[in-house]
């Protein structure tokens, strides 16, 4: 069972609504599962509320992401060009970035979609040394957004 997500990432989906809400915290559960010691990096978002999964904390080594917008979420991976895709799940045309659409928490069953996971996992930049406890880093826009602005905490 993965740690409780972080609160202010939970403020930030909840101006999506309680559908991609669960959605997104299915995504977040499916990713910890396989990944439990990953570092998240919550953002939030022009047009999106994001989380991405490193073993560093660095975004740029980041190996999966959920993406939560008003309407659906996307589990992509950010070397997704490079994961093998036999059952052709994965959508997008991004240099590296691909991502599955999620239409409901049943899809993470998906043993194509579970296999895309396990091989980002292993394809993942590790951290030199000690391997880090989990830890959450938010990340705060400030701006205009193209999606619900969440409720002021």
């Amino acid at each position: 069972m993965p740690h409780s997500a972080d609160p202010a990432y939970l403020g930030f989906l909840a101006a999506l609504g309680p559908d991609i809400r669960d959605l997104a915290l299915a995504a977040r559960a499916a990713v910890l599962e396989v990944a439990p010691e990953a570092r998240e990096l919550a953002y939030d978002g022009y047009n999106a509320v994001a989380l991405a999964f490193s073993f560093t904390g660095r975004y740029k080594e980041a190996f999966a992401h959920v993406a939560a917008y008003a309407g659906h979420v996307n589990l992509g991976f950010n070397r997704a060009t490079a994961l093998p895709d036999p059952a052709a799940r994965l959508r997008g045309t991004g240099k590296a970035i691909r991502h599955v659409r999620l239409t409901a928490p049943a899809d993470l069953a998906d043993p194509a979609v579970r296999a895309l996971l396990l091989a980002a996992v292993a394809a993942a930049s590790r951290a030199d040394g000690d391997t880090p406890e989990p830890r959450v880093t938010v990340k705060r826009t400030v701006g205009p957004k193209r999606r619900p602005v969440p409720p002021a905490s």
